[in-house]
């Protein structure tokens, strides 16, 4: 197959883009070209997204038989490509995001749970739904909190900050809430496990790890991760409420329950999550943090001065 990627030279692309090349297919790459593509003989197409025009004159003489859309987040980002290709492509897949979910008593979210009408990730639904009602071959995959080596979120690195440097680590709440991760090589097996599956058009997919845990938790398999005891952590929790962040982020993660089941991906793609979630933060640790030498980099730990010295 010939396949376009939207985006392709960050985090997701990345390993989908080598996941795609090795099973024999043709990956075009279409983005900014701020970063060269991540691997010889992908091609890339240069142009913003975000203009419509640019993409109807950029990709008027170009055949794909499949589309993975990274990175739009809402349906205007993606109708261009919807329009120009409805009737060309086998399956066009798109990366939207568990966040969708409306908080729930009912855990964990199922594909089929109601959506949140105030998320900042509506958008994402919007483009599921405009998917469906323009005819196009598609399916979604709805990621919980996605981690690994090129992750330029700080979710595991806000614990190896602090771990790696003996500090405390401030959780909100009493460090009970469960939440989920997901290694993004194991996305990328799974969107590219939708390719020629034809259960899978019009499907909607949770994607993530199997397993989910609390906030304590997490940190421990962070110190497990670093070469750390986990008992020798130093968690301090706090109530987050009592503090005025503004917009600043004091930790990583929605201080609520938040976890999906995977079965369906499981069941319906023949997927299996290869990474438990210690051996994948080892994976996170060794191959990105340290070995960009963000270990001895300087961090700013005023937010959490802030925090301790009021608990």
């Amino acid at each position: 197959m010939r396949i376009l990627i939207m985006g392709g030279t960050r985090f997701i692309g990345v390993y989908l883009t080598k996941i795609l090349q090795d099973m024999g297919h043709e990956v075009v790459l279409f983005n900014r070209g701020k970063k060269s593509a991540p691997m010889e003989g992908v091609q890339q197409i240069h142009g913003d997204r975000q203009d419509a025009n640019q993409i109807k004159e950029k990709l008027a003489h170009e055949h794909f038989d499949a589309i993975f859309d990274n990175n739009g987040r809402k349906s205007n980002d993606s109708q261009p490509l919807v329009e120009m290709y409805k009737y060309k492509v086998k399956h066009f897949v798109y990366v939207s995001s568990a966040g969708v979910y409306l908080q729930s008593d009912q855990l964990p979210h199922m594909e089929g749970d109601a959506i949140d009408p105030n998320s900042r990730h509506k958008g994402k639904h919007d483009t599921e739904t405009y998917c469906a009602e323009a005819g196009i071959p598609w399916s979604s995959v709805r990621p919980t909190y996605i981690y690994g080596p090129q992750n330029y979120n700080d979710l595991e690195a806000w614990f190896f900050d602090r771990i790696v440097r003996d500090r405390p680590l401030p959780i909100p709440g009493n460090g009970l809430h469960i939440t989920q991760l997901g290694h993004v090589k194991d996305l990328a097996r799974a969107m590219a496990a939708i390719l020629g599956n034809n259960q899978a058009v019009g499907q909607v997919y949770n994607v993530s790890g199997d397993r989910y845990i609390t906030f304590d938790g997490l940190a421990r398999a962070c110190a497990q991760a670093v070469g750390k005891s986990p008992e020798n952590l130093q968690l301090v929790h706090y109530d987050p409420k009592q503090f005025d962040f503004g917009k600043r982020k004091a930790f990583p993660l929605r201080v609520q329950h938040f976890f999906a089941d995977v079965s369906k991906a499981k069941n319906q793609l023949d997927w299996q999550p290869e990474f438990d979630l210690v051996s994948g933060l080892k994976d996170s640790f060794q191959n990105d943090y340290k070995a960009s030498g963000r270990h001895e980099a300087e961090v700013d730990f005023s937010l959490d001065e802030e925090i301790l010295s009021a608990t």
